[in-house]
């Protein structure tokens, strides 16, 4: 991984909306078809996340990486690459509860990254669909 994909990769805090937005190909679990969308990345204590917000409800992205858990993970604003890389999903609550609060002080900033109403509570994150991803 060349120095440009590390630090498009490394965002910190002060990171802006347009740098956590890349797009992640998955295998469709019914149709073995590739599935292309868009989605917010995460850092926290320097591993790479992906994370559905809080709304409860099944997300096909996260279905997919649970029944093939190898996906594409696309890189497009500033750099472009596409990385392999697999997902985990994080069930362990008190690792899931120290990963969600991170995202939801990154995302209580005064610069709003995530232009979510805010201000947002971990509570409200809790049943998020939350997925460690590991590149290679």
């Amino acid at each position: 991984m060349g120095p440009a994909v590390r630090a498009a990769l490394e965002i910190t805090p002060a990171a802006g909306t347009y740098e956590r937005i890349v797009d992640i190909t998955t295998v469709g679990r019914r149709t073995g078809r590739p599935r292309r969308i868009e989605i917010f990345f995460y850092r926290c204590s320097g591993r790479v996340y992906l994370c559905s917000g809080s709304s409860g409800r099944p997300v096909s992205w996260y279905a997919n990486l649970l029944a093939d858990p190898h996906f594409t993970f696309h890189l497009k604003h500033g750099v472009r690459a596409d990385l392999p890389a697999t997902a985990s999903p994080v069930t362990d609550p008190v690792e899931r509860r120290a990963v969600l609060a991170e995202i939801v002080a990154d995302l209580n900033q005064p610069h709003n990254p995530g232009t979510i109403s805010r201000p947002t509570r971990l509570e409200d994150w809790l049943d998020s669909r939350l997925m460690l991803v590991t590149f290679g």
